[in-house]
């Protein structure tokens, strides 16, 4: 079994910061690419962020490029996500995931594992 569980959402007025974490838990938890989705109330679900199961290699949706880092730490593990610069179109429930990645992936169904999600809402 694999656990993940989101914290760190809240409310943040643009230009503020935030960051989340992926608490990862059950059998192996070190062994999987992780990424986090995000999505907004009518939009689909998008790909944010992605890191290897190292942690030594991330990707990024375009939109997010520059003002987010993933990172982890497998001695904890934890995944995180640092929000930076926010944006009111940054508004949105974000779900950590995880699956038998060889390679980071934004296609959702990669994963096979998700979180609860956390609620970031960022005002103007």
């Amino acid at each position: 079994q694999v656990r993940l569980v989101e914290s760190g959402g809240g409310l943040v007025q643009a230009g503020g910061s935030l960051r989340l974490s992926c608490a990862v838990s059950g059998d192996s938890p070190s062994n999987y690419g992780m990424g986090w989705f995000r999505q907004a109330p009518g939009k689909e679900r998008e790909f944010v962020a992605g890191i290897s199961v190292y942690g030594r290699h991330a990707d990024y949706a375009d939109s997010v490029k520059g003002r987010f880092t993933i990172s982890r730490d497998n001695t904890k593990n934890t995944v995180y996500l640092q929000m930076n610069s926010l944006k009111p179109e940054d508004t949105a429930v974000y779900y950590c995931a995880a699956g038998n990645l060889l390679i980071i992936s934004p296609v959702s169904h990669r994963y096979d594992y998700w979180g609860q999600g956390t609620q970031v809402t960022v005002s103007s």
